[in-house]
């Protein structure tokens, strides 16, 4: 359940958080932030749960 509402989360913010927070990405930089945030907890959850 909290593995599909980070996803969700993620989708969210990755797709559609500079129309609600309105933040000013013209380069993409925050977009990659998230998406490094999203794959490095991916990999933390890997190493603490095997």
């Amino acid at each position: 359940m909290i593995v599909g509402l980070a996803s969700v989360l993620f989708i969210a913010l990755f797709g559609w958080g500079n129309i609600y927070f309105g933040w000013s990405d013209p380069d993409g930089k925050v977009q990659a932030a998230l998406f490094a945030a999203f794959a490095l907890g991916i990999l933390a959850g890997y190493k603490t749960r095997g």
